[in-house]
């Protein structure tokens, strides 16, 4: 089983390892095009449109632009502790066998394209979602590296990905994706409407519980009763899991 993650735009402060050395980043593949985009996005943030071309808040760009502008010389540290955030706060890596969960987590990114847990950048801030000058849409520059550097065998992919994450990487074979939805009753009925905010924290959670478990389902159906038996209410639709959250 792989867990495909997205990051967050919430990262740790500092890191306290050597600098950044991109040959050394898992999925070798990618290496060219990790320079490209490190190639540009250190001449965007030296533009006076840079806060707009990269989709930075106003509160949050004097701080993002200083640590994108620091990438080649910044201490780093391992991806499992970069990433903060709703989402990697109930993952919870601290209470999981290290070693399992590095083989099977993979976290999508718009600067690196796929890392593993081990793997050890600086912090940063650069959205798949961003048209970055002159490469253009991050998911559509990296799509073709990725098909050819992810090869991740015959394991059931379980996919928690955001729309422009899954769009850089799409699997040869069927994938899960993670849906998740909070049903009310309303006038005797039960409706469901689509989570967002508590999306996060809930694939989270599902994460930890499968990796904490040991759970190795080789088929949807194997996730399904997997997850299940975690104490969680899923139904399968199609290549869909869906967590259903109730009141």
């Amino acid at each position: 089983m792989h867990i495909l993650l997205p990051p967050s735009e919430k990262k740790a402060a500092d890191g306290d390892g050597p600098p950044l050395r991109p040959a050394s980043l898992s999925f070798p593949g990618l290496t060219p095009v990790r320079e490209r985009v490190l190639a540009a996005l250190s001449e965007v943030c030296r533009r006076d449109d840079a806060p707009d071309v990269l989709g930075l808040p106003a509160g949050q760009a004097e701080d993002a632009l200083a640590r994108n502008k620091a990438i080649s010389t910044a201490p780093t540290l391992p991806v499992a502790r970069l990433y903060t955030g709703v989402l990697y706060d109930n993952l919870n890596l601290a209470d999981l066998e290290p070693v399992a969960a590095a083989e099977q987590v993979i976290v999508f990114s718009g600067l690196w394209g796929a890392l593993r847990l081990t793997d050890r950048v600086p912090p940063y801030r650069l959205a798949m979602s961003v048209s970055l000058p002159p490469e253009g849409r991050l998911g559509a520059l990296w799509r073709p590296a990725m098909r050819d550097a992810l090869r991740l065998d015959d394991d059931l992919i379980v996919d928690m990905r955001s729309g422009p994450y899954a769009s850089a990487w799409k699997a040869p074979r069927p994938a899960v994706a993670v849906r998740v939805f909070r049903e009310r009753l309303a006038g005797g009925a039960a409706k469901r409407t689509v989570v967002s905010h508590m999306a996060k924290a809930t694939r989270g959670q599902i994460a930890h519980d499968l990796l904490k478990a040991g759970a190795a389902p080789r088929t949807p159906e194997e996730l399904l009763k997997a997850v299940a038996g975690l104490g969680h209410s899923v139904e399968l639709n199609g290549t869909n899991l869906d967590v259903i959250l109730h009141d």
